[in-house]
């Protein structure tokens, strides 16, 4: 047989175009995750960060009124449990930061990049693949630690009030602005004293201070109702969401800034300067000209969607006591901005940081 009637070789066959290969398979995930479980010291600061302040001052507490229950209180109180709370909030955010930091950074740091892409993988997929391999990470610590701290607040906390102490007048509970106006109209006396009018003020003027006082006395009314009562179980579950979407938040923004710069050092410290100093100064002070900027801020953002139990007795600044959301009440001292733009800036932050990582991953030189 002659070469010509050889039959032709034929070329070979391009392989087939998988549809989603940008998703990323649960083996890499997996893999990611393993990954950051493996690096121990960041490991040891996560739990130091989130978890040991918290079991570190429940437990002295159990401990010491156990021991000595007439000079020390219960485990549990509003006061502890506002303050640990917010404390997690604050170290959550910081330790999600520096997780999706690591997760953003690492395959640089360590050179391994490169040989991840030559694989052939899609580099979108790899990105994908860091959000839930460090959210499986950040989100049960943090859960499981806020879980133990309302147990102790529930069954070892003090008992719950059966009245609100109004400017020391004892007030009873649950009223509505209405009940309460019609409570201080039948104690002329307990109200009187919540006004300057005077040694001996006529039944008229007290109903003249109480009508036009109102909104003031139901807010602060309010205020002491929820600060000095124990958060009741669905309370607590909206400050468990809210937590788990504050330190979200940090890992997904720490993991794109540190997709985009490439240094784990460098994204950690600016967003302590951004956690620790620029939020608490812009989420206080109004800023001529700058009130717009200042709302662009994700922690503005989330002030004002902190829950009540969170912020009891702050206002909203100059325009007035917070908005409520969902249960919550801005820990705001600037006018709150609308709902709508609260949700677009938290959104924004979560998707415009997510695209920026993946777009910088997507285009770094192997």
């Amino acid at each position: 047989m002659t070469a010509a009637a050889l039959p032709a070789a034929a070329a070979p066959a391009a392989p087939p175009r998988r549809i989603g290969n940008w998703l990323p398979s649960w083996p890499l995930i997996a893999t990611k995750h393993l990954e950051l479980r493996k690096r121990r010291g960041l490991m040891i600061a996560l739990v130091l960060l989130t978890v040991a302040p918290t079991v570190l001052v429940l437990g002295l507490r159990l401990i010491f009124h156990a021991v000595a229950p007439a000079t020390n209180g219960p485990a549990g109180s509003p006061d502890v449990f506002q303050a640990l709370t917010n404390l997690m909030a604050e170290f959550g955010f910081l330790s999600a930061a520096a997780l999706g930091a690591s997760a953003g950074t690492t395959d640089l740091s360590e050179g391994m990049f490169r040989h991840l892409v030559i694989t052939g993988r899609s580099r979108l997929a790899l990105y994908l693949a860091r959000i839930p391999a460090g959210l499986a990470i950040i989100l049960p610590l943090v859960a499981l630690t806020f879980a133990a701290l309302c147990l102790v607040t529930s069954y070892a906390g003090a008992p719950q009030p059966t009245s609100v102490a109004l400017n020391g007048v004892s007030v009873p509970e649950h009223f509505d602005q209405a009940e309460l106006q019609n409570w201080l109209r039948q104690h002329p006396q307990q109200a009187a004293s919540e006004f300057p009018l005077g040694p001996a003020p006529t039944t008229a003027e007290i109903d003249s201070a109480i009508g036009h006082n109102s909104a003031i006395l139901y807010e602060n009314y309010s205020s002491d109702e929820v600060a000095d009562a124990n958060p009741p179980i669905n309370e607590m579950a909206k400050i468990g969401l809210w937590l788990e979407l504050e330190v979200g938040i940090g890992f997904m923004v720490g993991l794109g800034l540190g997709s985009l710069t490439g240094q784990r050092t460098v994204t950690v410290i600016v967003l302590i300067g951004l956690e620790i100093i620029v939020t608490p100064i812009l989420a206080a002070h109004v800023i001529p000209y700058f009130i717009d900027g200042q709302r662009l801020v994700v922690g503005v953002a989330m002030d004002q969607l902190r829950p009540a139990a969170l912020a009891p007795g702050t206002g909203g600044g100059p325009g007035g006591p917070g908005r409520v959301l969902f249960g919550g009440r801005g820990a705001l001292g600037i006018p709150p901005m609308p709902t709508w733009a609260m949700i677009a800036v938290i959104v924004g932050w979560i998707v415009g940081w997510s695209a920026i990582g993946a777009w910088r991953m997507m285009t770094r030189d192997a």
